[in-house]
């Protein structure tokens, strides 16, 4: 079993910027595809980012590409968003998740084995 903790998450004004950490409870994290999803009140839960196991690729959604990047700390059982130019249309509860077997549908929640519980990102206008 692995544990996800997530953190960073807060009140912005739009054009700011925020980093959300996620902590994992794993020897075997490096094993793991990380990803970053988001579900904003009333919407569907949709994908942001995904990082491979070395960080050798990244994955964005149309929405943050160019202003969120995702990163890894392998040592530190960590993984990154670093959100900038923030808009009032990226509030929402950010999940981090993790998978070992997730190939090319890394923008599908199913795939991921473990989720966190989530930050709340909120922007204002």
């Amino acid at each position: 079993q692995v544990q996800l903790v997530e953190s960073g998450g807060g009140l912005v004004q739009a054009g700011g910027s925020l980093r959300l950490s996620c902590a994992a409870s794993t020897r075997s994290f490096s094993s793991y595809v990380m990803a970053w999803f988001r579900q904003a009140p009333g919407k569907e839960r949709e994908f942001a980012a995904a990082i491979t196991w070395t960080a050798w690729r990244t994955y964005y959604s149309d929405s943050v590409k160019g202003r969120f990047t995702i990163s890894r700390d392998n040592a530190k059982n960590t993984v990154y968003l670093q959100m900038n130019s923030l808009k009032p249309e990226d509030t929402a509860v950010y999940y981090c998740a993790a998978g070992r077997h997730v190939g090319s549908d890394y923008k599908e929640g199913p795939v991921y084995d473990y989720w966190g519980q989530g930050t709340q990102v909120t922007v204002s206008s």
